[in-house]
């Protein structure tokens, strides 16, 4: 977002970046007072400037919390969520399922406890710091310290409370969110499908692949993919001229027997990296729009119908007068219909090739590299071959007739 000319602003979690804690407040998974303050601030000095939001991680969830709570009265123009844990009890249970994941547990807890110790005087003061000390887990840890500061009842009160699953119907700008299936933190169990399908406001990408906020491109793995997915999102959302207009509400009652699964909107990234809308709304087309247009008018009272009599012999007498003066009309010479016919037809005849090309080149950005290599690797022993054939002359006349024996 810098290197296409936008003011970018980070905000750390109090008590990270270097900085001290200054007050008795810390921050949490739910605590959504200090981006409300950051982005308060920036609105009030540039009030005309589209505000555009990235969280990641809690960050994630903090953010679209915040807009769930904002709803309408946030100045935020879109946002972008990636890898939000969404369901905070969910993600309890899970972090604590499996090897793998208590692994992940105890090295959060490990960071934790680091960031604890960064701040000793305060948390000694206001939280239990032997039980800080002594914390296995993320959920010792919030027992000890989070739920004491933030005063919160039980740790499970604390994770109902700050999860953001619960403020996705009020999100009223654009969002996109993106989730890997095979996030060894955030479960997909967390995820909520049936919201954000509901919720027009949102978009949520899911991906097979890409852990917790990985998302590695190239044979290098220096690029993320979801850091390009998010910039042309929100570049998109600053060309669009819908940005930041009021949601529409939903006067329509749906049953509480109807289900919302399998409903737009969604989205999948395929196998060539391409993002594919899914929708359950039927085809829309001209034909159909022009259908409810006169199905519409059909109803209004009779002035309409004289008017579209009139505006009808309107029609019919310009058509008279052009057909008047056929002569004016120019017509394409033979050859020149045949040359763009042929143009057509071979346009037509490499598209499928273009199209095939253009998914090896944006599948994860690495296939040109990865061809390459292949292409050099199958090639060199023929190469190789037909370079030693080439030259074999002008190495024979170099080589002595014979090797002098020992």
């Amino acid at each position: 977002m810098a290197r296409k000319g936008c003011n970018t602003v980070v905000s750390n979690h109090r008590g990270l970046g270097g900085v001290s804690i200054t007050s008795d407040c810390l921050y949490n998974a739910g605590f959504t007072q200090d981006v409300r303050e950051v982005i308060n601030y920036l609105h009030h000095k540039y009030p005309k400037a589209p505000m555009l939001c990235v969280g990641t991680s809690i960050g994630a969830n903090i953010l679209v919390k915040y807009l769930g709570e904002e709803g309408e009265n946030t100045p935020v123009a879109g946002a972008a969520a990636i890898c939000s844990p969404w369901d905070l009890l969910v993600g309890d249970r899970f972090i604590s399922r499996k090897l793998v994941q208590r692994l992940y547990d105890k090295a959060l807890a490990f960071g934790l406890k680091g960031y604890a110790k960064l701040h000793q005087p305060v948390l000694a003061r206001l939280a239990n710091w032997e039980g800080i000390k002594k914390s296995r887990s993320i959920r010792d840890f919030d027992h000890h310290a989070t739920c004491i500061v933030a005063k919160y009842e039980t740790v499970d009160t604390y994770y109902r409370r700050c999860s953001s699953a619960s403020y996705v119907g009020n999100v009223s700008v654009p969002l996109l969110c993106i989730s890997a299936l095979d996030d060894p933190v955030c479960t997909r169990e967390a995820i909520p499908w049936d919201e954000c399908r509901a919720n027009k406001n949102i978009v949520l990408a899911t991906t097979p692949n890409g852990g917790h906020l990985a998302f590695f491109q190239g044979l290098t793995a220096r690029r993320l993919w979801w850091v390009g997915a998010v910039s042309e999102f929100l570049f998109t959302l600053l060309d669009s001229k819908h940005m930041h207009q009021q949601k529409a509400q939903d006067h329509i009652l749906h049953s509480s027997l109807e289900s919302s699964i399998d409903k737009s909107p969604y989205v999948n990234v395929m196998e060539d990296g391409m993002i594919a809308p899914v929708t359950d709304d039927g085809p829309c087309d001209d034909f159909t729009s022009s259908n409810q247009i006169v199905n519409d008018i059909k109803v209004d009272n009779g002035d309409i119908a004289q008017q579209n009599e009139h505006a009808k012999e309107i029609d019919d007498a310009n058509t008279t007068e052009v057909n008047a003066m056929p002569s004016q009309i120019p017509e394409q010479p033979a050859e020149q219909q045949g040359e763009e016919h042929f143009v057509n037809k071979f346009h037509d005849a490499i598209a499928p090739v273009k199209r095939s090309i253009n998914q090896l080149t944006r599948y994860q950005g690495k296939s040109v590299w990865l061809l390459a290599y292949i292409a050099f690797v199958t090639s060199w022993p023929l190469l190789g071959s037909l370079a030693f054939i080439a030259f074999r002359k002008k190495f024979r006349n170099n080589l002595p007739a014979k090797w002098p024996r020992r």
